[in-house]
């Protein structure tokens, strides 16, 4: 009995039609770019309202208010760029809770020594609002502990850089943009800092990095540690509700003491 043969053209043209189809360029894996942050502007053109929102004043705390360079904690006055200070200002805050009250005046570049103090001593640091009785747990992180946190293998790496021109909201995958394209992500507006716009840029990423559970702000080293606390407001959908569980607080690394008898630099 004769078997029908498939010709070898034909039998060659049948493989090659079985063959997978080329795979996806590797562009095609990039995740979708984040979508444009627009404020919601009034007629004119003034910054929307925004509620405080925060924890509740945290009571059995030591508080610790600023003043420039120096600190007052009780009635001990303490300035921490001064090594005697220092040491002095370590042990009264050594495994205590500590509430920093800003004034209107202290920049985050004057805070180095006292912020590495709090960060090396204290068992927990909080930043009280100016305008409300509303405050932040703060995780400190100097530049270097910056750095080894996005390093760190793990998605979204969320940060709010705070300039003086307004929010840049960045993440591993880009940053958010705004109204211009070039500009920062929430823009300061009327000479204001916008909050409510914040605060709805922070939800969307959230909605975007849903595993996220931590934030850093990083606020220029010549911000007003009052406006990084109003800043921090914006973490929050409401009161004591924050969008990231943990919020990090970038603060200058402090500049080595001088030696004695060592060239000028060194």
């Amino acid at each position: 009995m004769r078997m029908n043969r498939m010709p070898w053209a034909a039998l060659v043209l049948a493989v090659g039609c079985t063959q997978e189809k080329p795979a996806e360029p590797l562009s095609s894996l990039k995740p979708a770019p984040l979508p444009a942050l627009v404020a919601e502007e009034d007629a004119r053109f003034q910054v929307a309202p925004a509620e405080v929102y925060g924890e509740p004043v945290p009571g059995k705390v030591l508080r610790v208010e600023l003043a420039g360079e120096a600190v007052q904690l009780g009635g001990e006055r303490f300035v921490p760029t001064r090594p005697g200070d220092q040491a002095r200002l370590r042990e009264r805050v050594k495994e205590q809770g500590v509430l920093l009250v800003p004034d209107a005046d202290t920049f985050l570049v004057q805070t180095s020594e006292l912020l590495a103090v709090l960060r090396e001593s204290a068992s927990e640091v909080w930043l009280l609002h100016p305008d409300a009785p509303a405050a932040y747990r703060l995780v400190l992180r100097d530049e270097q502990g910056f750095q080894a946190w996005l390093a760190e293998a793990a998605p979204g790496k969320l940060r709010i850089i705070q300039r003086q021109d307004g929010f840049e909201l960045t993440t591993s995958v880009g940053k958010l943009p705004g109204p211009d394209a070039n500009g920062p992500s929430v823009p300061v507006r009327g000479g204001k800092q916008d909050i409510a716009t914040l605060r709805k840029g922070l939800g969307r990423l959230k909605g975007r990095f849903t595993t996220s559970e931590d934030i850093c702000l990083v606020p220029s080293f010549g911000t007003e540690l009052a406006q990084a606390a109003r800043a921090l407001g914006g973490v929050y959908a409401a009161p004591g509700e924050p969008y990231f569980e943990t919020l990090c607080f970038i603060y200058p690394t402090p500049r080595a003491p001088a030696v004695a008898g060592a060239p000028a630099g060194q």
